[in-house]
């Protein structure tokens, strides 16, 4: 007979424990049950009582039943309690709770057939785990069925032959490891066992997270990953499964390891001495307008012709999502209509390019593909739906015609005023592409300094929540600004508290959040922001004095117009991941500050040029260098530093 190939290893046998097959081809759960059970890996699997007695099975084969992590079955849909089960952190797992190891004997007259058949109960972790909450309990974890077959990516790192055999490999350690921790007499946690389904599935998981995140290395990383999970010990192996499960099923965040800690930014220098270098960071406006810096208002005859272009075009768009023509009624149309065109269906975001390797022949060119749902472009009209079509309005006289620009006024009285790091978030309305939130933290030190909601003029169409990180519950449980919070005893306060939402102030108009924000400008106060023009022209300001992360940081191509994403900036000059919230959206008092700490790593670099040219510090006055066309190079050269190179 031909060894069976386990394709129907999971499938249940059909004529139960009535069949007298050697080798069946489905499972057995009484036989596996009797082998797990056994004391001696030579003990036979009892007989059922029929008319044909079963024969006993060899040595070999009862062994192999008795440590193949395939055999084992799946466990009890048990709740168990989060800190006792499946720990977050790497803490090693606590030996003193009450769930102890049952021996083979009290296994083997154990009505289930699975050893994780009671969890630790209330009353006995209580006092280890105060500050957990006592209604904290883990759902029952359930895999996919799955095959040891490569997922399918947009653009694979290797053939699916290569892949295949990796995986293999990688499934064979993790099943090696698996069956260690099974059999270990030491090791408390049995609910960290994994069932078949669930060793496959983290098998799967962790190849396809090396093929995407080092698709240029994955032949690298993963057989070194092989080597690292072999050599793993049985209380490392407990920390990567519970990793595993809380990610794959209760998902929770997994620790950072300490080479993935945000990195700390030192300057060396006093917050007035990096106040005094970061003048030389400020972007020249001269030659931008044609990258959307606005550098004077529009006239009143430009304003004027742009109304009466929106009144010829009687409401006409083009969708900003999908490219459709629609209409948009602001104000609404008599029956309460806002657009016309039905649904929007698009992609949320945009194509990517995958890069070039050295195997690609100089004709061909890679397919983009959107990352949102990895479909190519053309295979799909779109893989998310809206209610309305959307638009975003990107002339300066057509915003003007909304909102006048002002320029940031004088305030005498007040003095210089330190730079300021502002971050907006937009959503759309009948009148476009509109300012719903505005935030602004103190530069270098991070504070935050005002952060409002805003009302728009328009009436919503969308609040672009995947981006904006602004929900409608957000407006709902807004106070006015000026007022105080609401505090827990008030009504509803505690669904908010439950919802992690904390109640924020809110201003009537766009008009009345930028006269907030000019409360902490001069005009030569430096203002810091990633991709500022666009949160300038939405707030319909005109600073003269700005500092840009998209133009200190240039795009590997030749910078304007390609930019790099903030997101992208922080990983990789800052080891900080941001606007990781998914479907929660972005957090702008975060990418205000991701943005201030990009502008600081560089000024450290920048004070390293200054004293190659003789600059110095009189406590915290910076001084020039007497030779004049040192100083014209040193300036040069600070003006050109951008991204350290």
């Amino acid at each position: 007979m031909f060894t069976t190939l386990g394709l129907f290893a999971g499938v249940a046998c059909p004529q139960g424990d009535g069949c007298s097959l050697l080798n069946c081809l489905f499972s057995h759960a009484s036989r596996l049950t009797g082998a797990r059970n056994s004391s001696s890996v030579t003990m036979a699997v009892s007989q059922p009582a029929e008319a044909h007695p079963r024969k006993k099975l060899k040595t070999s084969e009862t062994t192999n039943l008795a440590v193949s992590p395939s055999s084992l079955p799946p466990p009890q849909k048990v709740p168990v309690r989060a800190s006792a089960a499946i720990q977050s952190s790497t803490q090693k797992p606590s030996r003193h709770s009450t769930l102890q190891k049952p021996s083979p004997a009290q296994r083997a007259s154990a009505p289930s057939p699975h050893p994780t058949a009671q969890a630790p109960s209330v009353k006995d972790t209580d006092s280890k785990l105060a500050s957990q909450p006592k209604s904290s309990q883990l759902p029952p974890r359930k895999a996919p069925k799955e095959s040891l077959n490569p997922r399918m990516l947009p653009k694979a790192p290797a053939s699916h032959a290569s892949r295949t055999a990796i995986l293999k490999k990688l499934h064979s350690v993790i099943v090696s490891n698996n069956e260690k921790l099974f059999r270990s007499k030491s090791h408390p946690n049995e609910s960290l066992i994994l069932t078949p389904d669930e060793l496959i599935t983290m098998a799967l998981d962790d190849e396809e997270s090396t093929a995407k995140s080092n698709p240029d290395l994955y032949s690298n990383v993963i057989k070194l990953r092989i080597v690292k999970l072999s050599k793993m010990s049985e209380d490392d192996w407990a920390k990567e499964v519970m990793n595993h499960l809380n990610a794959r099923y209760y998902h929770v965040p997994t620790s950072k390891s300490p080479s993935d800690q945000p990195k700390t930014i030192e300057t060396g220098l006093t917050v007035k001495q990096e106040i005094a270098l970061v003048v030389h960071m400020i972007t020249p406006l001269d030659g931008l307008e044609e990258h959307g810096y606005v550098t004077k208002a529009p006239t009143h005859a430009e304003i004027e012709a742009a109304k009466q272009g929106v009144a010829d075009s009687k409401g006409w768009e083009k969708c900003d999502r999908c490219a459709s023509r629609f209409q948009v009624f602001p104000g609404r149309r008599e029956d309460g209509t806002l657009t016309t065109g039905g649904q929007c269906v698009y992609h949320p975001n945009r194509p990517i390019v995958p890069p070039r390797k050295r195997t690609d022949n100089y004709t061909g060119s890679s397919d983009p593909y959107f990352p949102c749902c990895g479909e190519s472009i053309g295979a799909s009209v779109g893989c998310t739906k809206a209610a309305h079509h959307v638009f975003k309005i990107s002339e300066p006289k057509r915003l003007a015609s909304i909102l006048q620009f002002e320029t940031t006024p004088p305030q005498p009285d007040k003095g210089p005023l330190n730079p300021v790091c502002f971050d907006c978030e937009m959503g759309y309305t009948t009148q476009g592409l509109e300012l719903i939130r505005l935030t602004a933290v103190s530069w270098p030190e991070g504070h935050e300094l005002l952060d409002v909601l805003v009302r728009p003029l328009g009436e919503i169409l969308d609040l672009n929540s995947r981006f904006s990180g602004v929900f409608p519950e957000h407006f709902v449980t807004a106070v006015p600004y000026g007022t105080q919070p609401v505090s827990p005893a008030v009504d509803g306060a505690s669904e908010r508290k439950e919802l992690g939402q904390t109640p924020m102030q809110v201003v009537d108009s766009p008009a009345a959040a930028r006269s907030l924000l000019f409360a902490l400008l001069q005009p030569e106060t430096p203002l810091i922001g990633h991709a500022i023009e666009n949160d300038l022209n939405v707030c319909r300001i005109i600073h003269p004095t700005i500092i840009d992360t998209v133009i200190l940081y240039p795009a590997p191509r030749g910078g304007l117009p390609n930019r790099m994403g903030l997101r992208t900036l922080a990983r990789r000059y800052l080891s900080r991941d941001i606007q990781t919230g998914g479907d929660k959206g972005h957090d702008s008092k975060e990418d205000a500050i991701a943005t201030g700490d990009l502008v600081r790593r560089l000024i450290g670099d920048s004070w390293k040029s200054h004293k190659q040219f003789g600059w110095r510090f009189e406590g915290d006055r910076l001084i020039a260098p007497p030779d004049k066309d040192k100083y014209s190079r040193s300036k040069q050269g600070i003006c050109n530093i951008k991204a350290g190179t």
